[in-house]
């Protein structure tokens, strides 16, 4: 089984908005099992609405840390 990552994101569209200029190009956060992963703005893009970023999402990881899937679930 490939190994998840659980995060839960909370970025308002004015924090998002520099990370879409390229003031920004990383995330970091603390997943649900404290785990601190990082990880390039753009996956987040297809996600923004008006109220920037809110949600529950999975990461899928190989064994080398390779991302093999970002997806909202929540």
């Amino acid at each position: 089984m490939t190994p998840s990552l659980i995060i839960d994101l909370h970025i308002s569209a004015d924090e998002y908005l520099r990370h879409y200029k390229g003031q920004v190009k990383h995330v970091t956060c603390v997943a649900r099992d404290g785990r601190r992963i990082r990880f390039a703005s753009s996956l987040l893009q297809r996600f923004v609405s008006h109220q920037g970023i809110r949600g529950t999402f999975a990461i899928r990881i190989d064994e080398h840390n390779t991302l093999l899937s970002f997806e909202q679930i929540g």
